[in-house]
């Protein structure tokens, strides 16, 4: 398994490329071992774009033999959560990887932060602004004309005394920041005296209300890469415009640690939205279920649906790490899946939309078992008994009454196989006073069981059944991709516009063999002919099982 985890989604890429030089003789890692973390923000569940981050940062310390922590990023307390906390450390430990003791919150290090913003003000690095947000925009400048704050100039004194003040809560929310003194005319805006502390009189989910001034992202973020001795600090494309920011810093904090950020492009999936704060509302405004809804891009509702571990980190490698942004299609990740399950899923009968077939010259009470194989391609795996009387389920569009050409399935005169048992002849069917199939007629032939026939005649059509007699009821939820447009995300429009409002269909009758049952929660079935299905983890029960659909059968990428 570790070996399987030092390659997923980190194959040979730009960063090891830099890593492999930084290393070498007279590098600027050289002698030292490679130390990684993952950072997220405790303020939502973790989506498959996280789980790229998840598969570089700890696959890349894998791969180099050295270490990765992980650490809650909470410097924002306005959406952050121990809910989160809990469910992050879940998602990265079901993705395969672990951080041993090695579990940190940026929260801890909020006085160290504060003494080296301190020390800042006394470097004359930074200075106590009260533009207010509005006012630090107007101000901002553009190409050609350089930012401008009155403040800038302030007394070192000063800035101390208002900034202890700040800490003291003195102030409202906005009436003040603290800001790097660092070029008010750079041709990157991040650079032109950015904002490094603000004011929240928020309580903090860990901290409570000892604090209410706040480091910002970009100042918080290098600090505890510095503090905690990161070599590599490993992060999406949208940072490189900070990354001279981030460099100032390390280069100003008198902190030992001296890392390198390095950015790679972020995963994009067609028909899928990333973004966390767009993820927030389809649950908050009840377009899905919850955070596991299957049709989210969570790894709560990956896992729900019934994706494995081992198909997503397939998905990550495949993707590759890159400098330049794309768009994957959702097909790979299907694929990557598919694969994993027509391994190891275990085959099944299900008939979802079922119709009575009546086999009449099959004997009154009379029952008999197959021995279905667990998996054709494994037969160490074993077998699982599947019961057969005289009435069972087929589907109901494996009958047509009059059949369309090329159509070789159950008709009036026509013979198929059904799997795994016998070959029988349909004879008719019964209406209702509608004119709808209530029933099918068969008769089969004895001499066929196992589906083989000894004469040697062609049965061109097979198809699946459910004894009737033994069959379970279950709901089966069948998904499909949450938008209809492939780029929900790029429109100028409202994303919720582009909805597909069929991307759930519920069946409440199908008809499950009994002898899968029970089944633990997210086992994995291939229902022959159907797709693969596994066993919800939420919704579920003894006596009500729901089935979600993982994916269909059919494959349409093509791998190169």
């Amino acid at each position: 398994m570790a070996e399987e985890l030092k390659n997923a989604g980190v194959g040979s890429n730009f960063i090891h490329d830099i890593i492999d030089e930084e290393l070498a003789e007279g590098g600027r890692c050289e002698g030292m071992q490679v130390h990684t973390r993952f950072p997220p923000e405790p303020n939502g569940y973790l989506h498959i774009g996280h789980a790229k981050a998840v598969c570089i940062d700890f696959g890349t310390a894998l791969k180099y033999g050295g270490i990765c922590n992980l650490r809650m990023d909470d410097t924002n307390p306005t959406k952050e959560d121990e809910e989160y906390v809990d469910a992050i450390q879940e998602d990265i430990h079901w993705l395969g990887y672990d951080w041993d003791d090695r579990f940190y919150f940026a929260s801890d290090y909020f006085e160290t932060m504060y003494d080296i913003a301190v020390g800042l003000i006394k470097k004359g690095l930074a200075y106590v602004c009260e533009l207010t947000p509005d006012q630090v925009r107007e101000n901002r400048g553009d190409l050609t004309h350089p930012a401008v704050s009155p403040y800038r100039d302030r007394p070192m004194e000063e800035s101390l005394d208002l900034f202890a003040r700040m800490r003291a809560g003195e102030f409202a929310d906005g009436a003040m920041t603290l800001r790097a003194k660092i070029d008010l005319a750079s041709g990157n805006f991040n650079m032109r005296d950015p904002v490094i502390y603000r004011i929240n009189h928020l309580p903090h989910h860990r901290q409570g209300d000892k604090w209410c001034i706040y480091p910002m992202y970009d100042f918080a973020h290098p600090l505890e890469d510095a503090i905690e001795n990161i070599t590599h600090s490993l992060c999406s494309l949208e940072f490189e415009d900070h990354r001279p920011l981030y460099n100032w810093v390390v280069e100003n904090a008198d902190l030992p640690g001296k890392p390198r950020q390095i950015e790679f492009a972020r995963l994009n999936i067609n028909y899928t939205v990333m973004s966390k704060r767009k993820l927030r509302r389809l649950v908050e405004e009840g377009y899905v279920s919850g955070w596991d809804d299957p049709r989210m891009p969570t790894l709560r509702g990956l896992r729900r649906r019934g994706y494995t571990p081992s198909s997503i980190r397939s998905f990550i490698e495949r993707v590759g790490v890159a400098k330049v942004a794309s768009t994957v299609e959702v097909a790979l990740l299907e694929h990557c899946l598919r694969e994993d399950l027509n391994e190891n899923a275990t085959r099944a009968l299900a008939v979802l939309h079922p119709v009575k077939l009546t086999i009449t010259n099959y004997p009154d009470g009379q029952s008999e078992t197959f021995e279905m194989e667990n998996h054709p391609y494994y037969p160490e795996r074993g077998t699982h008994p599947v019961s057969f009387s005289k009435t069972l389920y087929v589907e109901q569009d494996d009958f047509m009454e009059e059949p369309v050409k090329g159509y070789f399935r159950l008709f009036p005169g026509n013979e198929v196989r059904l799997k795994s048992a016998y070959v029988v002849r349909c004879t008719g069917c019964v209406k209702d006073e509608n004119g709808n199939v209530t029933e099918i007629l068969a008769t089969y032939d004895p001499e066929t069981r196992g589906g083989n026939t000894p004469d040697g005649r062609k049965v061109k059509g097979t198809i699946h059944w459910v004894d009737a007699a033994t069959a379970k009821t279950a709901e089966v939820r069948l998904y499909s991709s949450l938008f209809m447009d492939p780029e929900p995300e790029s429109g100028e429009g409202d994303f919720l516009e582009c909805m597909n409002k069929e991307s759930l269909e519920t069946l409440t009758d199908c008809k499950i063999e009994a002898a899968i049952l029970p089944a633990e929660a997210n086992t994995a079935f291939q229902f022959m002919r159907l797709g693969y299905f596994c066993l919800d983890n939420v919704d579920s029960t003894d006596e009500h099982p729901v089935f979600n659909r993982s994916v269909s059968l059919k494959d349409s990428f093509k791998v190169k």
